[in-house]
């Protein structure tokens, strides 16, 4: 009888909408706005927080480990380290160490710029990751030993594009930055590793790294080369707080045996949601805030079609009246309004559901060019679709409830006396509809002035001058490692590229360096002691440094202050010259002046021959920061890439051909580089900003209309 009586519910509430097709469309529409906000949120932060590994097995179970300096900043870990925590830890069933890198894969002359990570060689064991063809790495090719296991897993998406789904290249060798590596397997499709927010096409022992780079062993051997993601996976039973003990306690026995490198280091264990790589990082801020708006304008959503829903109450008081009249109780038609107001919420879920499938990839519309493969995998699944449900039963009672109540409340003949003959609203339905129009007002004030507030923010943050003026400026990044042998080739083809890019015509200065002002990432650190300064307890002295040619504060527009710039016979046969920033200078030398000053550098001496204005490095918004910048000749070593500026006489993209016909010209692998507006990189340090900015723009639209 009760799922009979339902069904004529259904059935009823079915043909009543029908019969107002003009309110059950703005109803609908009303609840599909408001669910598809709070839906699409909530599949970010599932894509990025909550399940940042698809294709993981057991994703709850791994944390992220990472390494803290004295003075309290979060960096990656060593190799070295790494080990250390891998042999000695007891809490895990496995730690995994990883690198973001790119890579030149195909023939020479013509490959193709992919990225991927140097993984140890338990990588895909301690994931819980299968192949779909194929295999991972064999325990004997977990060892550390450089170049000992020349082998390589492929994402999906190479394996379909690159070599056309063809099952036979397992077991075939493809050439990679220079040398043959044999691939062992195929990733799943929906595997993209283990840096949250991005996708890797291509998985490399670690063992291999100092030959596809050609940079020595430093990589694997140097405790202070701290450049590892680690991924830990906890024991069955294992609480993250007791985990977190252990890694300490370890992080502290390093510290002790390793001294120089390691002195007041420590380690964290946490959540991935909450490291500091990734771009969780970039995205967590805002889309709290996002979170939060949109429970705002479902509120709103619910106001208004409850409002709508007392308005059309008024004209169907005297059916209900008269339902009354014949014997039907107060519950039953409760019953039927709250039926009604499930189904407009139900159709509004899935009106919602499918803008949200289409709203899902605006963070990527967004996205600046930042040189690496972002991508939000927004998918629906099990956990949306459930949050879905939730927000379309709480939607039904926030938008049926009040009117319920209200029509069937008052007894028969007050309902025929407050209705009367002409279906006006009584006292009691318009102050409630009066307090749902308040409701809404107030909470729509409440969205407008955050996103104004958040708007002033984003363009107060545009507006601080970066220390450097981008404009007119190309930005061309060249992994070296993937096309050079050496370090020698690799100074020689950056040396060869800058002169013939000084030749061409309408460019006003070039250079070139290891650092790229406000790009994502810790950058490089250098270990410094300051002649006649003594540091205070436990005051770190490791600062941010840069390695550049001469012409950088030229060709970026960083007034030189004091002092000179490097120049062409800052070689390694002449002493060694550093110039800092007047921040440094202030901190260091106590206001005094810096030229002549000397600096313990990595163990090395050397004289401060320039004073540079302070810009900024990491963030538009960062304090007054420190910073060292070396001479490309005397330091250049081991780079990964080098970065090019190229200021130009008039708009830089007119430039955009000739500089990549001049790399060609030089190697052809060098095709495959990014060259960009620098404009463009700049702005991308403002991405989470920008990204807040224009959702809670449009959020706050919606909620006013």
């Amino acid at each position: 009888n009760i799922m009979r009586s339902l069904y004529e519910d259904l059935r009823y509430a079915i043909r009543v909408l029908r019969g107002s097709p003009g309110f059950t469309a703005v109803a609908v529409l009303t609840l599909a706005l408001g669910i598809a906000a709070n839906t699409t949120v909530f599949g970010w932060i599932d894509t990025l927080l909550v399940r940042p590994f698809p294709g993981v097995a057991g994703g709850g179970r791994l944390a992220a480990l990472e390494t803290v300096s004295p003075s309290g900043e979060y960096f990656n870990t060593s190799y070295r380290d790494y080990r250390d925590y891998r042999d000695g830890l007891k809490s895990f069933s496995g730690l995994a160490a990883s690198l973001l890198n790119g890579f030149n894969v195909g023939p020479a002359g013509n490959p193709r710029r992919i990225y991927g990570e140097y993984v140890s060689g338990n990588y895909f064991a301690v994931l819980g990751v299968t192949p779909v063809r194929g295999r991972a790495f064999l325990p004997s090719e977990y060892g550390d030993s450089p170049g000992a296991s020349p082998a390589a897993v492929i994402g999906y998406r190479l394996w379909r594009s690159m070599f056309q789904g063809d099952p036979g290249v397992v077991g075939r060798t493809i050439r990679v930055n220079r040398y043959e590596l044999t691939v062992a397997g195929i990733a799943p499709e929906e595997f993209r590793g283990t840096m949250p927010g991005m996708r890797m096409e291509i998985w490399i022992p670690m063992s291999m790294a100092p030959q596809l780079n050609g940079q020595g062993g430093w990589l694997l051997e140097g405790r202070a080369d701290r450049q590892m993601w680690v991924t830990a996976r906890l024991k069955p039973g294992v609480t993250l707080g007791q985990a977190n003990a252990e890694v300490e306690a370890c992080a502290r026995r390093l510290a002790e045996e390793s001294p120089l490198t390691s002195r007041g280091f420590r380690a964290s264990l946490m959540p991935v949601w909450k490291a500091h790589l990734g771009m969780q990082t970039v995205l967590l801020a805002p889309l709290r805030i996002l979170m939060a708006v949109c429970f705002v304008l479902f509120l709103i959503v619910g106001a208004n079609v409850a409002n709508l829903q007392l308005a059309r109450a008024t004209a169907r008081r005297r059916e209900l009246s008269v339902r009354m009249a014949l014997g039907a109780d107060r519950w039953r038609l409760a019953r039927q309004l709250l039926t009604e107001s499930l189904l407009l919420a139900a159709l509004g879920a899935v009106a919602g559901i499918a803008l949200a499938a289409w709203l899902g990839r605006s963070l990527l519309w967004m996205l600046p060019p930042i040189g690496f493969p972002v991508e939000v995998d927004f998918r629906l699944n099990a956990d949306m679709l459930c949050f879905t449900v939730l927000l379309c039963c709480a939607g039904s009672l926030l938008t049926g409830l009040a009117p319920a109540v209200h029509s069937v409340r008052s007894g028969l003949m007050e309902a025929l006396k407050e209705g009367g003959r002409s279906g006006t609203p009584g006292a009691g339905q318009n102050r409630t509809r009066g307090l749902l129009v308040v409701s809404e007002v107030a909470l729509a004030l409440v969205a407008l002035v955050g996103t104004a507030l958040f708007a002033r923010s984003f363009q107060n943050a545009r507006a601080i001058h970066p220390g450097f003026d981008a404009s007119n400026v190309l930005f061309a990044r060249y992994h070296l490692d993937t096309f050079c042998q050496n370090t020698e080739q690799r100074a020689q083809f950056c040396y060869r590229l800058r002169d013939r890019i000084r030749e061409l015509s309408g460019i006003a200065a070039v250079s070139f360096g290891n650092s790229v002002p406000l790009d994502i990432g810790s950058g490089q650190r250098s270990d410094i002691q300051v002649e006649g300064y003594a540091p205070r307890p436990n005051e770190e002295m490791n600062v941010s440094s840069a390695t550049v040619a001469p012409g950088f504060f030229d060709t970026l527009r960083i007034p030189v202050l004091e002092g000179r710039d490097f120049t062409e016979r800052d070689d390694r046969d002449s002493p060694p010259v550093v110039i800092v920033n007047r921040t440094f200078a202030q901190r260091y030398f106590g206001g005094y002046s810096a030229v002549g000053r000397r600096v313990l550098v990595d163990r090395a001496w050397a004289t401060v021959a320039g004073l540079v204005k302070d810009s900024k490095y990491y963030r538009l918004a960062e304090p007054p920061t420190p910073y060292m910048y070396l001479p490309y000749r005397q330091r250049h070593g081991g780079e990964f890439w080098t970065a090019f500026f190229i200021r130009t006489v008039g708009p830089a993209r007119g430039s955009f051909a000739a500089v990549r016909r001049e790399a060609t010209a030089i190697d052809p692998n060098a095709a495959v580089a990014e060259v960009v507006e620098f404009e463009e990189r700049v702005d991308g340090s403002l991405y989470s900003q920008k990204v807040a900015a224009a959702l809670l723009s449009v959020l706050g639209a919606v909620s006013l209309l």
